[in-house]
């Protein structure tokens, strides 16, 4: 390709709403462009990076056994009636009617379609197990699209279904797509992490996400410094804490006047805060109603409101205004576990179980208890409810785990017979039984990797491509175009790579006032090819220079040979080699 036959419209405006490198880079280089709220448009290099991430997708996915169909964008809403889901997935999911005013949904996910496909089509465990999946598009309505490809509305997903006749069988294919996840982003050339995960809307038994590790990432990750656990920290555990508790100088009920926090109350009766009890008072939001709930952690703890969300199967959490509380006899800032109010749901984190000299609310204004033992509950009163802290013991090899910051780009989950059973999808199995499927479905955001690479890799400068995901491979730049020796050296260059050894390949050969050597090195950097060969004063002496965009790394090379030339960007292609080592492996070749 020439940048005289390619539309590239790169500029120096940064959008206005544009706030990460990602978002400003790929508009400013000419990638993608904003056509409404939370949707964009592909130009040509934009189009050359998808393809390529979807091109590896399918390329791992057919190697492990999918099989590629592609579903309708439009599913009739009566399939998301029958799961469940209708209400579930809430305003995210845009619903339209045709003009005979039947309901139809713009997919946000296709579990239902999935299974409809399947469902009388498949009717023997002799067809079983079944892989299939389709990169199609999606549409979630987010209520604040933002971050430009990393949280828009309209976007390109790989989203495939597994059916299997027992659920041993379905965690072998959950294990090989684990797999051939790892597969297709180390490909990519992604700094990684696998992470436990909560399932979310989608549901199921068991989930894992995979993050790719940026500073940027919207998601906080735990993980160890010792082993290889990770998880995002809504699902996140620790090793149960040891809390060394002391013996309380009072015991009952204490007068507290107007001490409502953990710490007012904590340095009050000189104990830790680990030693107290804190409510935190939510309004759980149902299909048909909202009840307020409290729930109980250690008073240095903090809840973790996905855990708690699941914990009382509510659709969301919302906080509680002073009103809420007060309208089912609560008083704010002195809730405690002893005698709460009859109608009051709640959740004991589990940590709390079996724990003596406690301190928490006494359900009086100014008053709290102290020495509260804690037991004699139902076992479902208790809940993992608290958010992992950094420092806290990895409960799987006693290391530490700390933070990291993630960008979710794939998610694969155990599903279990929530759809196969609710739309009645059945197999006859060994004994002529008829069951549901088990089922497992994996997804992986493929528009949303574009953005995740540049927000791994960039600088203040402009876009920094893998090799796997880079729009061309080797940018050939001519310094002057306007000097026949130098452009002729740089086009023989360029069609040597391109057309000999099937390198992708752009070469630059724009001719105009404007088209100065410093801007189309501008260009390079902002676009964030990985190489560039500048054919300039040198070749005068017999030199070209090639440029790693990622290091900077400079050197000349003698085009005595083109051939050679090709072969050290030959060797850069295929090997993780510096500038120095492809030439020094080349030289060796001889």
């Amino acid at each position: 390709m020439k940048f005289s036959n390619c539309f590239m419209p790169t500029t120096k405006e940064t959008p206005n709403d544009a706030t990460l490198p990602s978002h400003q880079f790929l508009i400013r280089a000419g990638f993608i462009n904003q056509q409404g709220s939370g949707l964009y448009n592909y130009m040509p290099l934009g189009k050359i990076v998808l393809d390529k991430i979807r091109s590896v997708v399918k390329e791992e996915l057919d190697n492990a056994g999918c099989s590629e169909v592609q579903l309708g964008f439009v599913t009739p809403m009566e399939l998301w009636e029958k799961s469940g889901r209708a209400s579930k997935m809430g305003l995210e999911m845009l619903r339209i009617k045709d003009r005979k005013n039947n309901d139809f949904v713009l997919s946000p996910t296709n579990e239902e379609a999935m299974v409809e496909l399947v469902k009388n089509r498949v009717n023997s465990y002799k067809d079983l197990p079944l892989n299939l999946y389709q990169i199609n598009t999606k549409f979630r309505d987010e209520a604040r699209p933002r971050f430009g490809l990393m949280r828009g509305r309209e976007f390109l997903m790989k989203d495939g279904y597994s059916f299997h006749e027992s659920i041993e069988d379905m965690q072998r294919e959950f294990a090989l797509m684990e797999e051939t996840y790892k597969k297709i982003f180390t490909r990519l050339g992604l700094d990684f992490r696998v992470v436990e995960a909560d399932s979310g809307a989608i549901g199921g038994t068991g989930s894992k996400e995979f993050h790719v590790i940026a500073d940027s990432g919207e998601d906080t990750i735990v993980i160890c410094d010792n082993c290889e656990y990770g998880a995002n920290i809504e699902a996140a555990v620790r090793k149960t804490r040891v809390i060394d508790t002391v013996k309380l100088d009072l015991s009952g009920k204490v007068e507290t006047p107007n001490l409502t926090t953990i710490d007012e109350v904590s340095s009050f009766l000189k104990v830790k805060p680990s030693q107290t009890i804190k409510a935190v008072i939510k309004k759980a939001i149902y299909e048909e109603e909202t009840k307020v709930v409290v729930f109980f952690v250690r008073g240095d703890d903090e809840l973790e409101e996905t855990k708690a969300c699941n914990s009382v199967n509510a659709l969301e959490l919302e906080d509680a205004t002073e009103e809420d509380i007060k309208a089912v006899g609560l008083v704010a800032g002195y809730v405690g576990i002893v005698e709460l109010p009859q109608n009051i749901t709640y959740k004991i984190d589990n940590e709390l179980k079996d724990t003596h000299d406690m301190v928490c609310g006494a359900n009086e204004e100014n008053y709290h208890l102290c020495g509260v033992d804690v037991c004699c509950k139902d076992e479902d009163i208790y809940a993992d409810l608290v958010a992992v802290q950094e420092g806290n013991i990895c409960n799987c090899c006693g290391g530490t785990l700390g933070y990291t910051k993630g960008i979710e780009a794939g998610h694969i989950f155990q599903l279990g017979t929530t759809y196969s059973a609710a739309l009645e999808a059945h197999f006859l199995d060994a004994n002529g039984k008829s069951k549901p499927f088990e089922m497992g479905t994996y997804g992986i955001g493929v528009s949303r990797l574009i953005a995740a690479v540049v927000e791994q890799s960039h600088d203040e400068k402009g876009c920094i491509w893998t090799k796997e995901t880079a729009p061309y491979l080797v940018d050939v730049i001519v310094s002057n175009g306007k000097k026949e020796t130098e452009f002729d050296m740089a086009e023989q260059i360029y069609k040597k790579l391109a057309n000999t050894y099937k390198i992708d390949t752009i070469f630059d050969d724009r001719k105009g006032k404007k088209d100065t050597y410093g801007s189309k090195m501008a260009d390079f950097e902002l676009i964030g090819f990985p190489y560039a060969v500048v054919v300039g004063k040198k070749l005068q002496d017999g030199f070209v220079e090639i440029i790693a965009r990622k290091t900077g790394e400079k050197a000349e090379v003698s085009i005595d040979n083109i051939d050679y030339l090709c072969q050290i960007i030959d060797a850069l292609k295929n090997e993780d080699y510096s500038i120095k080592d492809a030439i020094h492996y080349v030289d060796n070749k001889k």
